[in-house]
């Protein structure tokens, strides 16, 4: 699996970083963005937490 971020949908609100520090950080122009690597299975749970918490839908785990 894996996080990824639609930066047109992205209003930076910084809340998926705080749940999911591990998957998604926020950029020099203030969006979020998520690693680009494959999520260990123990980092799922918190980055879909985090996709359920985003208030634009901008994060999706898949």
């Amino acid at each position: 699996m894996k996080g990824f971020v639609d930066k047109d949908a992205c209003i930076g609100c910084g809340l998926c970083a705080a749940v999911c520090p591990e998957v998604f950080e926020m950029d020099d122009e203030g969006k979020a963005q998520a690693v680009e690597n494959e999520l260990d299975d123990n980092l799922v749970e918190s980055a879909k937490e985090a996709e359920e918490q985003c208030p634009v839908s901008a994060i999706t785990v898949e």
